[in-house]
């Protein structure tokens, strides 16, 4: 790899000496690093300042600096080129990234020693449909989440998968994920988990009014539609929990496989097991100071 990029999320603690260090110990290797103006990089040699678009037209790779939701961003950002993503945890969980910070001066001469595999992420695409207009589509690695805002009311969700009639839900919302957000909202809600080289969807519903209601796992090659049945309240179609659209009344919602998938940079030290046995256990408290 000649040119990396590097994205970092600001907000969390004590960053900036860290990715001023890994610049300057890129620099030395001889690495033309990019960053965006929102990176807080120091002077190091061979290092420029680009937009976050030229960054994944120009960069081999992107070392992503946060946690899994500083990743997901930058997955719907470099998927469309194809460019794989290098996550470096300083979050919590920490599902998506593949070090932690302690281990990243071992993990950076590895990468450039190409001592690494790469795999493969299915990502969904969400669009709306309102009043016989069709509205661009945005896409996700996790899932796209249908749910009601702030109001104590059940919204009615009808809901089919190619087209077939599956349930009409009446419950707090609906989660279409995927392999990937299997461990995220979906998990929080009941869902599957599942193991993320997969290639297919999970249904989730949020707080059904219904005891049978349960996930459904279908197709990587299905469609689900959704139509929105309730007029009361605020009603939002959110992918990742990052990108946001209000529904209105009769608004379809068609949710199925993205055309791109996401690229992660994999060192092979650690199975997906091994990843979700740790992650759980960090996650219910008990390790925490």
């Amino acid at each position: 790899m000649k040119t990396i990029g590097l994205l970092s999320n600001l907000e969390k603690d004590k960053i900036a000496p860290l990715v001023d260090e890994i610049c300057n110990w890129l620099g030395n290797q001889g690495i033309t690093l990019l960053k965006d103006e929102k990176s807080a990089c120091g002077t190091a040699t061979g290092t420029f300042v680009c937009t976050r678009r030229e960054m994944v037209e120009r960069a081999d790779c992107l070392i992503v600096l946060g946690g899994d939701g500083t990743l997901l961003h930058s997955a719907r950002l470099a998927a469309p080129l194809g460019v794989p993503i290098f996550g470096v945890n300083l979050g919590r969980l920490g599902f998506l990234t593949e070090v932690d910070k302690p281990h990243i001066h071992l993990a950076l001469e590895r990468l450039l020693a190409g001592q690494y595999t790469i795999e493969e992420r299915m990502m969904l695409e969400a669009g709306v449909i309102r009043e016989g207009q069709t509205y661009e589509p945005v896409t996700g690695l996790n899932d796209a989440v249908i749910t009601k805002g702030g109001f104590a009311r059940l919204i009615v969700l009808d809901t089919f998968v190619d087209g077939q009639h599956f349930n009409t839900y009446h419950a707090d919302g609906v989660i279409v994920a995927t392999p990937t957000g299997s461990t995220a909202y979906s998990l929080s809600a009941g869902g599957p988990l599942v193991v993320p080289d997969l290639d297919l969807m999970v249904v989730t519903p949020i707080c059904p009014h219904a005891l049978w209601a349960r996930p459904l796992v279908i197709a990587a090659g299905s469609e689900v539609s959704v139509t929105l049945l309730s007029r009361q309240g605020e009603v939002m179609l959110t992918m990742d929990g990052q990108h946001g659209m209000r529904l209105n009344y009769g608004d379809v919602i068609k949710v199925r496989r993205a055309e791109h998938r996401a690229r992660f940079i994999k060192l092979n030290n650690r199975t997906f097991f091994n990843i979700l046995r740790e992650k759980l256990k960090e996650g219910d408290g008990k390790n925490e100071v």
